[in-house]
């Protein structure tokens, strides 16, 4: 009787998640044809100052009701995105999509892992196995262009991974953000990224206003995707559901972006899977509605149970598994 409701709720905000993964998959074609090694910071300042002007006209009224520990809270979560475009952005200049799209997927083991961790608790055998065989799934879809060895970008993009889980977690725990308006709270998030790319950009790469200067016509439809698509749209709606449901369900589910990524460039690009690669991609899928119904199945609790608990902290693991649902 009371499983149908939970259910629901939770593919309310599972939708806007997969939306994320596949708007990030779609976005390699774009960034591939805008930027370049000298040109990472620039593009990035753009894309993002493009996403801050237009939630800040959209959401002015939020912001001004923001508090002081709120908007603590968005800078922090936002220095923590910054360190993720960065490290994930030169991670992809410098080693091949390949390797690229199967290290960043590692998100998917980690964030079960460090809540495990975070919470005292272990995660459960179905959910780590979902992951895995997703992460499998990735090498089969990824491996037809063949590994490159191990190089710096490879390391950037681990620790992308890590930046991600630290992202996804800190957003899931923060306590000082739990009641601000999401709109908000993503505008101090995408201002912070920019204020740090603006001074990062003053002492490498390009400057902004010539990269700008230079772009073309389809070149601006590309950035005004980047921007109001896949950065607007995107951080409003992981910061929606993080806030909502599981962690290590929203990285499952972003996890999900090579995936994507490959049935674009298949469709768009030209690209041929092979067999593995098809193989690899139906291996993601069986994983991804595994691990869904696996951390569905741990966060179900009986009422009773529920009501017969004691008090939490909030911000604790408990109160984060209580409480997030109902918001």
């Amino acid at each position: 009787m009371t499983r149908a409701p939970s259910s629901h709720r939770s593919w309310l905000t599972d939708v806007p998640v997969l939306a994320v993964a596949i708007t990030w998959g779609s976005s390699y074609l774009a960034t591939k044809s805008i930027t370049g090694p000298s040109t990472v910071l620039a593009m990035l300042l753009l894309r993002f100052l493009m996403a801050v002007a237009v939630l800040g006209l959209l959401r002015l009224r939020a912001i001004r009701r923001l508090t002081a520990a709120e908007v603590r809270g968005g800078i922090v979560i936002g220095l923590i995105l910054t360190c993720v475009f960065l490290l994930e952005t030169y991670g992809v200049v410098h080693t091949s999509a390949t390797n690229a799209g199967l290290i960043i997927s590692l998100t998917m083991v980690f964030t079960p892992l460090a809540e495990a961790a975070l919470c005292r608790t272990r995660p459960t055998g179905s959910f780590l196995m979902a992951a895995a065989g997703s992460v499998l799934g990735i090498v089969l879809l990824t491996q037809g262009s063949g590994f490159t060895p191990p190089s710096i970008g490879d390391l950037l993009m681990l620790l992308a991974a890590l930046a991600r889980t630290a992202n996804v977690l800190t957003t899931h725990r923060l306590a000082s953000i739990k009641s601000a308006d999401d709109g908000a709270l993503t505008f101090v998030q995408l201002s912070t990224a920019v204020i740090c790319f603006a001074a990062l950009s003053t002492c490498a790469g390009t400057p902004p206003l010539r990269v700008a200067s230079a772009l073309e016509a389809g070149q601006w439809l590309d950035l005004l995707y980047l921007g109001l698509l896949c950065t607007l749209f995107a951080f409003f709606a992981q910061l929606w559901a993080v806030r909502r449901t599981n962690p290590s369900r929203v990285s499952l589910l972003l996890g999900t972006e090579p995936l994507w990524a490959a049935v674009i460039g298949v469709a768009l690009g030209g690209d041929q899977l092979g067999a593995p690669g098809y193989a690899g991609a139906a291996l993601i899928l069986l994983g991804t509605a595994w691990g869904r119904r696996a951390a569905e199945a741990t966060g179900s609790k009986p009422e009773a149970d529920a009501a017969a608990a004691p008090p939490v902290q909030e911000g604790s693991c408990a109160a984060a598994a209580t409480s997030a649902p109902n918001r």
